[in-house]
């Protein structure tokens, strides 16, 4: 009876509030919405579910029992509290009307799901108290993850601000912001799915990969070590990767749809048929969104927005063991930078079309540019991979003469780009080109700054230039088509942008050890004093080396320069026009990249203490070494003229590097190979250093092949063509004349 008569009074409130004029019943109206309010305060265990209310359990303030551990009642929102409440956390949270047929029927779901998730473990590992609120393994403090309702007949402006337009409607919130709306259907194991999808993006990892054994509607209790009847078997066939891709898809895209979309109108803008920068928030939801085709296309291609992208195959161990990893970056990057992640299996097209071929593929993308990450795949490789691709990928920043000497500071590769007020678009269009190709490797700033340009002696514009410690190189080509030629640039880049004694790694090793003589100090972290003072050791020796080096070249130019000018001055001493002519088109051609590389770079000895121990039967903890590595020839020297042990010193490796670096060297090689690959690495070097002299043996030896092979053809076919002819055949003493055939022998 209580029930009927506070519908019928609330409908008698409502049909007063829809009055726009005063009318002598008010205050008798209002005195009704009082008795009404002063009912539902007063409602018995069964009011709520008289009047129809999904969660009765929490309108009745009852706890519940589930697996032996007792729930709370289910938090039931209220208008005035709504905002404080759902500030914190995430929020699943129904809207429905007590007066709904469809909020009746999954109200027992919904308290089921609620009773499920609250009592589970977060590490099933880990024994639970029947306490769960006191246990930090618990759901709700190890997710920080909650379920509520909200009765939108009761609370009608609440819904109204969200836009409810049937009930019951399920709204996920995250610190008091709508993430997003769940679409689907309405029962157990939909619900669950969109529930265990949102926690694998707060704790990555922590879900199990099968899914969960859910319970029967309005049951007490459940095996949670059991396998689910239905297992949700993510990245171990293409069929299952294709179903949670497609499942991830719909959550993290349409969430990222419904954050983005309303603000994202200048995604598809064009400024000057060129696509712009989306002013959205970048990857709101802090997950890594599954793309198709048509997204890739929509967000990425046409866009100017920077994105980080996966592309995998579900099959792969490799995919499997970066999926962690991959997810936990996405939620570090959380409104940064947008991640992405695509399977090849099912967009086979555009795999083909990135050119992916093997798997995972990590490119970075920008617009119609794009880079591929070839680093490590742990968590803070590829964190700090995608912070340094966003500060570059933001485009060349601008500074002045302080702001670069305070980026000197931190910064131990800067390419700077001066320009004035006649420098074009297109340069720096070209410039802007450059920035994806030095994400990981060094910054790129461009200025104009007069006491720069002064610094570094610049004179014309505009000019490129790399500091490497303070020591600036510049690009040599001066004509404005050579300044927008992006591969002549870019391969100058790459030849200039490690710096000065980088640290070998597994990503950089090739690129410092190919093609030239390393100098390669092998340190040890653990003793900090000295691993200071080694590299600084190692550093002196590379700057004076570099000094050394750039002085004999430039007295080599100039000798070369003197003798052709003495070549011109004699021919017109003797009025030889000739020899005037033919000594003016003398060319000097010489360049530093002619002369064998030596570079300079140290390795953790710890953390390679194998592949160094195994290498070049050193162990770092015997004591700091260097060793000058020549990869190419697979040798190395470790050792002094003296035969002591070259050690981390400016004296010890200025000494020693001069006698490797000659030709043929005067201290004798070890080697990392056995004695045939010896053989073969020592010829290979040796065609190397003297090709044509290599060529002529080479040719020599094809002759005499050829030489050798005819007289044996000659000499074969004599024997077996003729059966008359004659020939002396001495055998011992005697000498016997005899054609060997039955003709007569004159």
């Amino acid at each position: 009876m209580r029930a009927l008569l506070s519908s019928v009074l609330l409908s008698l409130v409502f049909a007063s509030q829809s009055l726009t004029t005063p009318s002598p019943e008010a205050p008798q109206l209002a005195k009704l919405e009082d008795e009404v309010l002063a009912i539902q305060n007063k409602a018995p265990v069964d009011a709520g579910a008289a009047a129809g209310a999904t969660n009765s359990e929490a309108v009745s303030q009852l706890p519940t029992v589930f697996n032996g551990i007792e729930v709370p009642p289910m938090k039931e929102l209220t208008g005035e509290g709504f905002v404080e409440e759902v500030k914190d956390g995430y929020w699943f949270v129904k809207h429905y009307s007590p007066f709904c047929g469809h909020c009746i029927a999954i109200a027992p779901t919904w308290q089921t799901l609620y009773e499920f998730y609250y009592t589970s473990k977060a590490v099933p590992s880990v024994h639970q108290s029947a306490n769960a609120q006191a246990s930090l393994n618990s759901f709700q403090p190890y997710y920080n993850f909650h379920f509520a309702s909200i009765d939108c007949i009761a609370f009608g402006n609440v819904c109204n601000d969200h836009k409810i337009e049937h009930f019951p409607t399920f709204l996920l919130y995250k610190d008091g912001q709508l993430l997003k709306k769940f679409e689907g259907r309405k029962d157990m194991q939909t619900l669950s799915h969109f529930v265990e999808q949102v926690l694998e993006s707060i704790r990555p990892g922590s879900r199990p990969k099968e899914g969960v054994k859910l319970p029967e509607v309005g049951a007490k209790s459940v095996d949670s070590a059991a396998k689910p009847d239905v297992p949700l078997k993510k990245d171990k066939d293409v069929t299952a990767g294709a179903l949670a891709g497609s499942q991830h898809m719909d959550i993290a895209s349409s969430a990222a749809a419904d954050t983005v979309k309303p603000q994202a109108t200048a995604v598809t803008t064009k400024v000057g048929g060129k696509p712009t920068k989306s002013s959205a928030t970048p990857n709101p939801i802090g997950t890594s969104i599954a793309l198709t085709a048509e997204s890739f296309l929509r967000l990425v291609t046409t866009t100017q927005d920077p994105w980080f992208i996966k592309f995998y195959a579900p099959w792969c161990h490799h995919c499997q063991a970066l999926a962690p990893n991959w997810s936990q970056m996405s939620k570090e990057l959380q409104g940064k930078l947008n991640v992405g992640e695509v399977n090849c299996d099912v967009e086979v097209r555009l795999c083909k079309d990135v050119r992916v071929k093997g798997y995972p593929t990590i490119h970075f993308f920008r617009g119609g540019e794009r880079v591929e990450y070839d680093g490590l795949r742990g968590l803070g490789d590829l964190v700090s991979y995608a912070k340094k691709a966003l500060d570059i990928g933001m485009g060349v920043t601008y500074v002045d003469a302080a702001a670069f000497k305070e980026m000197e500071e931190t910064e131990e590769v800067i390419f700077v780009y001066f320009y004035d007020h006649a420098t074009t678009k297109e340069d720096f269009e070209t410039l802007d080109r450059l920035t994806l190709s030095l994400i990981g490797h060094a910054k790129l700033v461009k200025t104009d700054s007069a006491v720069l340009a002064d610094r570094f002696k610049i004179h014309t514009w505009p000019r490129l230039l790399v500091s490497r410690d303070g020591r600036p190189s510049y690009f040599n080509a001066l004509a404005p088509k050579d300044m927008r030629d992006f591969r002549k640039v870019l391969s100058w880049m790459q030849s200039v942008w490690l710096p000065i004694v980088p640290e070998l790694t597994a990503s950089n090793s090739r690129e410092i050890m190919h093609g030239r003589i390393v100098v390669m100090g092998i340190l040890s972290r653990e003793r900090s004093d000295e691993f200071i003072l080694d590299k600084r050791e190692i550093k002196n020796a590379a700057l004076e080396w570099m000094d050394k080096e750039t002085h004999a070249f430039q007295l080599e130019r100039q000798e070369m320069r003197d003798a052709k000018q003495l070549r011109i001055e004699e021919a017109e001493d003797r009025n030889d026009q000739r020899a005037l002519r033919a000594a003016k088109s003398i060319r000097i051609q010489i360049s530093e990249e002619d002369r064998k590389q030596v570079g300079f770079a140290w390795v953790d000895g710890v953390f390679w203490e194998r592949w160094i121990r195994t290498t070049y039967g050193i162990d770092v903890k015997n004591g700091e070494r260097v060793i000058i590595n020549d990869e190419d020839s697979k040798r190395y020297w470790d050792t002094t003229m003296s035969g002591g042990y070259i050690v981390p010193s400016r004296t010890s490796i200025l000494e020693t590097l001069p006698k490797v670096v000659s030709d043929p060297p005067k201290i004798s090689p070890k080697y990392t190979t056995g004695a045939v690959e010896q053989v073969f690495y020592q010829a290979r070097g040796a065609s190397s250093s003297h090709p044509w002299v290599s060529l002529g043996m080479m040719v020599g030896i094809v002759i005499g092949v050829a030489l050798w092979g005819r007289r044996r053809i000659r000499r074969a076919r004599g024997v077996g063509g003729s059966s008359g002819g004659g020939f002396f055949q001495l055998d011992g003493k005697e000498g016997l004349l005899n054609g060997g055939g039955l003709g007569k022998v004159d």
